[in-house]
């Protein structure tokens, strides 16, 4: 069924390329393989329905996540970011809703065990308890503040800082319907 998510989310949709990564990324929906999947994103959602967002202390803003370890399985890579960088952990499944088709230029693979030179970045939604501060490993990026906020305030906290277009992704989860789902389980 298409419900115009194309449409309503242009800019989301829209092939763009990525500076850092040197890559050239499109947003897809639907089933993926999960073996080239080298980052995750997640939308983690409260028990009362709000959306944790990161700040980290170069100032970008984001939804937590990152970079798949060699032998990580999507849950372990989840379980650990969640820890890492929101002091929280997941207390259901993941819910994998989109994510982005990437196209890298470099001869080789940012790291020897990734897919190359295409791979998958996904995002999923999924429910969370926040159990501490986060344990950010010192070799990482430093997360300064924690926020659980509500959809539309998450995507406007996003939106105020330079980052990687996750307030949109959280938008396009909330028409979905998918941060109420997860709130709910």
């Amino acid at each position: 069924m298409d419900h115009g998510w194309q449409q309503r989310f242009p800019a989301l949709f829209a092939p763009h390329y990525v500076e850092y990564a040197d890559a050239d990324v499109r947003l897809w929906l639907g089933s993926f393989n999960r073996a080239v999947v080298t980052r995750l994103h997640l939308i983690a959602v409260t028990g009362d329905g709000t959306v944790i967002v990161c700040r980290a202390d170069d100032g970008r803003r984001f939804l937590p996540g990152g970079t798949r370890e060699p032998g990580e399985s999507l849950d372990e890579l989840a379980a650990r970011e969640l820890r890492e960088e929101a002091g929280a952990e997941p207390t259901g499944l993941l819910q994998y809703f989109c994510g982005l088709d990437v196209l890298s230029r470099r001869d080789q693979p940012w790291r020897p065990h990734q897919s190359h030179p295409r791979s998958l970045w996904a995002y999923a939604a999924v429910a969370v308890d926040v159990v501490g501060p986060p344990t950010c490993p010192a070799d990482v990026e430093q997360i300064v503040d924690v926020r659980a906020l509500e959809p539309d305030e998450a995507a406007a906290y996003l939106d105020e800082a330079p980052g990687d277009g996750h307030a949109d992704v959280v938008r396009l989860a909330e028409a979905m319907g998918l941060i109420r789902a997860v709130a709910r389980r």
